[in-house]
């Protein structure tokens, strides 16, 4: 079995790749986390001795090689250095999206990688879902015809919007990186994992429209624990969100793993939760934050062959879920990724419409990708790290390429410019 250590014991390290690393073959002998809850935790779940925790990634580095690879699950503002102290270290690195927060940095992991002669993977989990799979089969059959056009969009639950991009980590720009690749960097990775037609213009259009002051009156408090006298009806209060009567074990380790700020050592009381709301920013009104990420965002894309393509992004949503369209000069595609995904081609000289088949039965985890990404990371592993692997697709340079667009997009949008992306 695959061995490798996990570097950030948030949510994602945590949960996404520390729940599924057993089940897609890899074992888990160390973490590395700042946090000594976090990092207790992990450890309880992973059987580690006090021997395999270590509080920073210099630390672990001192000790003894305690596997061949590290996944790399920090916030995205603390990808670079821990990814180069690992591929410096001679680890192979299965790094979260985005890769970092600006194309040079981006660049300077890529080549700590290729100087290293290490592998550099990015957690691009849809690429390994049997759905998106299924569709880029499609796609690349030459089923459609010619692709002329492409629709797709990102539909944001409103409550996720809110708890990630209004009141959460990303919700400045100064702070984080541009909303479509905070959110929508899975989107233009497929995009180009899909279509492999590079992107040469683009446009785009977005605001912050809703989640601001002047969406609410005068008398709705700063935060949700001042008395607003609308809470029973707003969807977005915080009590309700974050401090239920009750929580049950898994919503104690989701709010341990960041979701929710809490005291150190943690307590899951609603007094302490209670207390939480009324210093932290999940405790604040959603239109009395200091938010100013977009909302909704509208990308249009010009790419070599002539085939054009929308993606759009909004955070108001009644669930979450993509939907796309792929008009091509035989048929169309329409494909809906939701908690009932499916994929309809439909031909146009007769009309007919046929369902794709595709395994749907992988249930949570991005549709079956946290443990299909692992599951190939391991696979890659156990088989000395082949180059020309394809079960393993999503490498630091293939990310880079859909990364620049989406800062192609942010310059678009800020200076109302059409905006050519020079190949390099």
């Amino acid at each position: 079995m695959a061995e490798a250590v996990v570097v950030g014991a948030g949510l994602r390290g945590m949960m996404s790749y520390g729940l599924n690393a057993e089940a897609a073959g890899i074992n888990l002998v160390a973490v590395i986390e700042p946090s000594p809850s976090r990092r207790a935790a992990f450890a309880a779940l992973h059987g580690l001795d006090d021997d395999r925790q270590f509080a920073s990634v210099e630390e672990w580095l001192a000790g003894p090689r305690l596997a061949e690879a590290a996944i790399i699950a920090t916030p995205d503002a603390h990808h670079v250095a821990p990814t180069v102290a690992a591929l410096g270290a001679g680890h192979h690195v299965l790094l979260e999206k985005p890769m970092a927060q600006s194309e040079e940095e981006c660049r300077r992991l890529v080549e700590a990688a290729e100087r290293a002669g290490r592998g550099l993977h990015i957690c691009h989990v849809l690429r390994y879902t049997p759905f998106f799979r299924a569709v880029r089969e499609v796609v690349r059959s030459g089923r459609l015809g010619r692709i002329i056009t492409v629709e797709h969009r990102e539909n944001v639950d409103a409550r996720h919007m809110a708890h990630s991009y209004v009141r959460g980590a990303y919700r400045r720009a100064d702070e984080s990186n541009p909303m479509l690749l905070a959110k929508s960097c899975h989107d233009l990775d497929l995009l180009h994992w899909i279509l492999d037609d590079p992107v040469e213009r683009v446009s785009s259009f977005g605001s912050l429209t809703h989640f601001r002051p002047e969406s609410v009156g005068d008398e709705i408090p700063d935060r949700c624990t001042d008395g607003c006298p609308v809470a029973e009806a707003c969807i977005f209060d915080a009590v309700r969100a974050y401090a239920p009567e009750s929580l049950d074990l898994g919503s104690e380790i989701t709010m341990l793993t960041g979701i929710f700020p809490l005291e150190d050592p943690p307590a899951f009381d609603r007094e302490s939760r209670l207390r939480s709301l009324d210093s932290s920013e999940y405790g604040r009104c959603v239109y009395r934050c200091d938010n100013d990420v977009v909302d909704h965002q509208v990308l249009n894309m010009e790419l070599a062959s002539g085939t054009t393509v929308s993606l759009t992004m909004h955070g108001h949503s009644h669930e979450e879920g993509r939907t796309m369209r792929y008009d091509g000069t035989l048929a169309t595609l329409r494909a809906t990724f939701t908690g009932n995904p499916e994929i309809t081609v439909i031909d146009h000289g007769t009309g007919e419409q046929h369902a794709i088949d595709f395994d749907g039965s992988t249930g949570l985890g991005h549709g079956g990708g946290d443990v299909g990404l692992l599951s190939a990371f391991a696979r890659w592993l156990d088989a000395g790290a082949p180059t020309d692997d394809a079960m393993l697709s999503s490498d630091a340079r293939s990310t880079l390429v859909s990364h620049r667009v989406a800062w192609a997009a942010e310059r678009a949008r800020t200076t109302g410019q059409v905006v050519a992306l020079p190949a390099r």
